[in-house]
Parts: structure tokens; sequence; C-alpha cells
């Protein structure tokens, strides 16, 4: 199993102005934003590239009591077969007992917490875009083909569904590279 770095979720205390210095300051463009479900607060994704739908995202729930911004990191890999891999080690691992099977639509991810309670997201992308925030469970014992047709089923009705190339090329163009 190959891990890339993909992303960090932070909580913040003051997202208007943690989104106005990572877009001002460093670049970084909106991605996606909305609510984490009903009564929870909004979560902001931000990128400077086309290839990442995001490379940080923030939450406003950390507290003054909070020592740590990190929510959790994350790694893509590249096969469904490595994220039911790591599940596999996750559930295998003593200091490890809790883990989650989430579909974004465009990931397929596996959330869990390192030895020191860090949440860490293994996931792998999806041929498809789909509007964030989403987040439903999948059934790791179904087979990969099972679990592709399951999230596209899923999510083929929403708002911005669309290929992932299709998505990439919009992006491309907005961030001002260059299409091959």
């Amino acid at each position: 199993m190959k891990l890339q770095w993909s992303h960090a979720v932070v909580r913040v205390r003051d997202l208007d102005t943690m989104v106005a210095f990572y877009r001002d300051v460093l670049g970084l463009a909106v991605s996606d934003r909305g609510p984490l479900g009903p009564g929870r607060p909004e979560i902001v994704f931000l990128s400077g590239n086309s290839s990442d739908h995001h490379q940080i995202a923030f939450v406003p729930v950390r507290g003054p009591e909070d020592a740590s911004s990190l929510e959790h990191m994350a790694f893509r890999v590249d096969t469904l077969a490595e994220v039911k891999l790591y599940l596999e080690r996750i559930k295998a691992a003593d200091h490890a007992p809790k883990f989650r099977p989430v579909t974004h639509g465009n990931a397929i991810s596996v959330y869990s917490f390192d030895p020191e309670g860090n949440g860490v997201e293994v996931f792998v992308d999806t041929p498809w875009h789909v509007r964030q925030p989403q987040g439903e469970p999948w059934d790791p014992s179904q087979s990969d083909e099972e679990i592709l047709a399951g999230v596209r089923e899923r999510f083929a009705s929403e708002p911005e569904f669309m290929p992932m190339e299709d998505y990439r090329a919009q992006q491309a163009a907005r961030f001002g590279e260059k299409v091959s």
C-alpha cells in the first residue's frame, strides 16, 4: 500500500479570517463549502490546483481550550483494494478500534485514529466529482464493482455530479493551468 499525502482538515476559531488568509495571502481558492449536516457547522474546502479538490479544509469548531487544531490528515491510495487493506489493518490494530467507512461521492474513504487519537483518512478517488460536503457509509464486504455502482447510484442525481476529468478541466481553466 503506497500512501500519497492529500490534505488536512483543521478546526478553527474564526472561519472567515482563516479563509481570507489562505485565499488572499497564499492564493488558494474556495472549491466548495457547506454545512456538515442539519444544524452542524459549515466546512470550507480550499485548493491551489486542479488535481486536488481540496488541499486544506476548515471547520469552525475549535474552542479556546482545544490545544490541537488538527481534525484529520488524509492519504490517497491508488485502488479500492488498498483502502480495504487499510481497513483490515486498522481492525487488527489494538490501538485503533474505531473506524468509519465513508464515501463522499468523489472518494471512498476509511476514517480512523492513530495511537494518540489523531484523525487519519485513507481514500481512493472515484471517477466522479460531487459537490461537497457529502458523506454516506459504504459496505466493505461488497465487491469493488458493487461499491462503485452504489456510489454512482447514490450521488448521480446530486448537483454538479460529473466525470472527474470534466471537473478537473474546469478547475484547470480557473487556475490558469495548461490542459493537455
